[in-house]
């Protein structure tokens, strides 16, 4: 036993007090705090890296109203690559661009690495386009009278952190093609360009549309090869958009998209290779 004195108000008091008892239920109260804090850790290491609440679009022209997305509701883990499939007017692009910040929804709400996108304004959206989205798109979007490295070089202007711009493009295989301009390359040829441009911002989040739809089969694979690889040896979040159903037994999470609506989500129990998807 020993004496601990207390002083409260104006009274002073002494009592025996069990040091050992002291010491436990200090002790209990720091484990809680600690746990407390443990959970929230872990909360947000398992927190989607990006998440879609309720989302609906409505486009309203005079008095016809056109539900393109309704209700949509999703989440997408950091590093993976996630199809999104549907028939044409199903509103997977639509989908796409409220996640690019191409396109303001009407309800609900946007997250991207736990930052709410839908709450931005039109200045907060086009600086979240240039430092956190890489675009790939059906048609390349390439600037004519510029060489790929230009092309390249321009995009990663843009952006806060950017990749090194020579070695984006060695990364996808085009090093003997720098200085070539868009004609002077093939179409495959074209759409890694455009795949480099999107890399050298170094993007929290790669959106392709369609980006097989205007390459032959060969072209196409070796794109999509490219693009895992983006997402396995660089981390890469991935995110395409696709009506080939093909393309989804190469993706970590599939979701269906059927007439506005979010179809279905799951996970991939067996990815397969690029190599051997065949469609």
């Amino acid at each position: 036993m020993e004496h601990l004195v207390f002083l409260g108000c104006n009274t002073l008091y002494t009592n025996e007090i069990d040091i050992s008892q002291v010491n436990g239920v200090l002790y209990s109260g720091i484990s809680n705090y600690f746990a407390i804090i443990i959970d929230k850790l872990e909360r947000n290491t398992q927190m989607s890296y990006v998440e879609f609440k309720n989302v609906s679009k409505t486009y309203k022209t005079g008095d016809v109203r056109v539900e393109a997305l309704k209700d949509a509701s999703f989440e997408i883990g950091k590093g993976e690559i996630c199809v999104i499939v549907g028939q044409s007017g199903a509103g997977k692009t639509t989908l796409l661009n409220i996640l690019g910040g191409m396109d303001r929804l009407t309800e609900g709400e946007v997250y991207l690495d736990g930052t709410a996108v839908s709450d931005y304004n039109k200045k907060q959206l086009a600086t979240y386009r240039r430092r956190d989205i890489g675009f790939v798109f059906q048609f390349y979007n390439l600037i004519p009278n510029l060489t790929a490295l230009e092309n390249v070089e321009i995009a990663s202007q843009l952006s806060k952190d950017p990749m090194n711009p020579l070695e984006v493009l060695t990364h996808v295989g085009l090093e003997e093609r720098m200085n070539n301009f868009p004609a002077q390359l093939s179409g495959g040829e074209q759409q890694r360009v455009a795949i480099a441009r999107a890399l050298a911002k170094n993007p929290k989040l790669l959106l392709c549309d369609e980006p097989t739809g205007a390459l032959d089969y060969e072209t196409g694979k070796a794109i999509l090869k490219l693009l895992q690889d983006c997402s396995r040896k660089r981390g890469m979040t991935v995110v395409i958009i696709t009506h080939n159903q093909a393309l989804t037994a190469m993706a970590d999470r599939i979701i269906k998209v059927k007439s506005g609506r979010i179809a279905s989500v799951k996970m991939n129990e067996q990815i397969v290779p690029v190599e051997e998807i065949e469609w």
